[in-house]
């Protein structure tokens, strides 16, 4: 678990290739500086960990692109103490950018191979999400709702309606919304039954698994 100079010097390149692409949120942009991405992949593909691409891991899905992770995190603009429900925990580098954002994190992951790793590892580089579930994301976690923020990482085919009914008034889901290619949609609850939404922009994931009964 080594993190050097050499590795915190890729990060702040790593960084400047963000704000060069668009990225202004000095908190998103210091937890990118912060985290050491190589651990999150295996190490013998270390020399790929920072640059801004997605790449693959364990159980046939990928660590998203450091871009990807900083854009979603920068629209949701979350704030400290806030309620974030993580739908894809996968490889845990979202996760732990949401945590150096001081929220408190639900994180929830389909595959049983990435649990089992993740939850393991996140604790051990000191990143502790408030609860760790298996499960399906497409049921949201009702018993903690309501959330001011869901981030899902995956790309869904439609939006499941548990998820926008467990944000509270003024909460946003964010969520890549297609088969293909993803539209990047960003829903704000305005009352009890109105949403607001926007689209922003194209993106590549890969798919939100469903529970298999």
């Amino acid at each position: 678990m080594r993190d050097t100079s050499k590795h915190q010097g890729l990060r702040n390149q790593l960084a400047k290739v963000l704000m060069a692409k668009g990225i202004t949120d000095k908190n998103v942009l210091e937890a990118i500086r912060k985290i050491p991405r190589h651990l999150f992949i295996d190490s013998s593909f270390e020399a790929h960990a920072y640059q801004d691409k997605a790449f693959p891991i364990a159980a046939e899905q990928t660590i998203s692109q450091p871009y990807t992770v900083a854009f979603q995190s920068e629209t949701l603009a979350v704030k400290p103490e806030e309620k974030v429900l993580e739908i894809g925990t996968g490889s845990g580098y979202q996760t732990a950018v949401l945590l150096e954002l001081n929220t408190e994190v639900f994180t929830i992951e389909r595959q049983h191979e990435l649990f089992k790793k993740t939850s393991l590892f996140l604790p051990k580089i000191g990143y502790k999400p408030k609860k760790f579930i298996f499960g399906d994301g497409y049921k949201g976690l009702q018993d903690q709702a309501p959330f001011d923020k869901i981030i899902v990482t995956a790309g869904a085919p439609f939006v499941p309606k548990p998820l926008l009914s467990q944000l509270k008034i003024g909460g946003m889901l964010l969520i890549p919304v297609g088969d293909k290619t993803q539209i990047m949609t960003l829903f704000t609850r305005k009352s009890a039954k109105e949403f607001e939404k926007k689209e922003l922009g194209d993106f590549a994931f890969v798919p939100m698994l469903e529970e298999k009964n």
